[in-house]
């Protein structure tokens, strides 16, 4: 057994708490110590990883118990090896995932903490509340018994007595408080429809997890929150996630291209494939020598003028796609198809190579967990081919004239409409593969 690094959850009761600022502040701070701390991300967030690496200068990997399989979560969580704390940021509240459908989880934080014995440390939002914050938390600590609990951070503490009411309450339900922070008005991260901005898109990022970092170390005591790491002993699998779907790939990369989940590039790498970024909002076009264009999700419907009038690369993806693979997913997908309609109605010609036509006008909210069993190829999969993977978006599918790529359901079995399409060399999908179904 390999003694994996110590290390903690970062969680809370619901979402909207304030544990991402936690997060990066935490990050930070230890870093500033001198301390190297290796970030991850529970569940399927493509955002937060990004902003993970800013603080803490090291790639943060995703860990998800209902899309991947144990020997996966074991060799992700082995990126803490060379680490003296790791840190994981949960989804959602603690316990929150779905329905099992014959997996070992359903993607809640807490099966995360529990399986690497991280103890958890919760955030509570206590506006507008003192004692009774004490009953949420006692609820969490016990709720699952063999789950560590370090303590709890009060978030938003509006003054002296409301953190000395709050603290009786913690101290009669027997709660450890690791830090109070005072309610303060410029700590929130710019949001957008599909959460926080991306990470190369913030003003000034650097300047923000700073001062995320002093206001943590101020109102934590990060001596006790290091002394609460603690991990199980575990012998890590080195398997790779997934095996490249090319060996050159041309991948979108900008703010309209940019949701890849970093343990598939780590894995493409490992194995020997060459990534060649390139930029449709630039007009560049991907590499000619490539063997498959990969387009990744991202936000397309804010720039969809720029895309339609990017005549290089449109022409250059046209041309690629005569005689090799372009997949696209989520953004990628509808980037692909004939059409996207913007939020003001305006519709903007895309790349045509799919007969897809999407409005972000017309908003719907899809959200959850996809697995998928392959009708046709996918590059470097065959059709039959189970896929895990997960679907966060607003647009509608307006038309979708080509042959369904999929069978794709729900976490709970249930189909769902959004089958992605396959014409030719060409395929896309709106749920974001994460890993292949063992």
């Amino acid at each position: 057994m390999s003694q994996m690094t110590n290390g903690l959850m970062i969680s809370a009761p619901a979402s909207g708490t304030g544990k991402t600022t936690v997060m990066l502040g935490l990050l930070r701070a230890l870093r500033n110590r001198g301390l190297t701390v290796q970030p991850f991300k529970s569940g399927p967030d493509y955002i937060d990883p990004a902003f993970h690496r800013a603080a803490s200068g090291r790639a943060s990997f995703n860990l998800d118990s209902w899309t991947m399989a144990p020997d996966l979560l074991d060799t992700l969580a082995a990126h803490a090896h060379d680490a003296d704390v790791c840190i994981a940021e949960g989804s959602m509240g603690l316990f929150d995932g779905v329905a099992t459908q014959g997996r070992t989880g359903h993607g809640a934080s807490a099966e995360i903490a529990r399986r690497y014995g991280w103890p958890v440390i919760l955030v509570i939002d206590v506006g507008g509340q003192a004692q009774s914050a004490a009953a949420t938390a006692l609820g969490f600590a016990s709720y699952m018994p063999d789950l560590p609990f370090a303590g709890v951070i009060l978030n938003r503490v509006a003054s002296p007595r409301h953190e000395r009411l709050t603290r009786l309450g913690m101290e009669r339900a027997g709660i450890d408080v690791l830090g109070v922070l005072p309610r303060k008005g410029d700590l929130a991260l710019p949001e957008r429809h599909l959460g926080l901005v991306q990470a190369v898109e913030h003003p000034d990022l650097e300047t923000a997890i700073e001062g995320y970092a002093e206001f943590l170390s101020a109102h934590v005591d990060l001596d006790r929150i290091i002394a609460a790491a603690k991990a199980h002993g575990i012998a890590p699998a080195n398997t790779p996630p997934l095996n490249p779907p090319a060996q050159r790939i041309a991948l979108a990369r900008d703010e309209a291209f940019s949701f890849t989940y970093p343990h598939l590039l780590d894995a493409w790498h490992a194995a020997g494939a060459e990534i060649l970024p390139f930029s449709p909002l630039a007009d560049e076009a991907p590499d000619p020598d490539a063997d498959l264009v990969w387009l990744p999700g991202g936000y397309p419907e804010l720039h969809a003028g720029r895309l339609a009038a990017a005549g290089i690369y449109r022409t250059a993806l046209r041309r690629h796609a005569e005689t090799r693979p372009v997949h696209g997913e989520c953004g990628g997908y509808m980037a692909l198809g004939e059409t996207l309609i913007d939020k003001d109605g305006t519709a903007h010609q895309m790349a045509g190579l799919l007969g897809l036509v999407t409005s972000y006008e017309q908003r719907k909210f899809h959200l959850g967990y996809r697995r998928a069993v392959l009708r046709h190829p996918l590059p470097g999969l065959t059709p039959g081919s189970a896929l895990r993977g997960h679907e966060f978006h607003y647009s509608t599918i307006l038309e979708a004239p080509d042959t369904p790529l999929a069978d794709v359901f729900d976490a709970d079995g249930n189909p769902v409409p959004e089958t992605g399409s396959v014409r030719g060399p060409v395929t896309g999908t709106f749920f974001h593969l994460i890993a292949p179904e063992t």
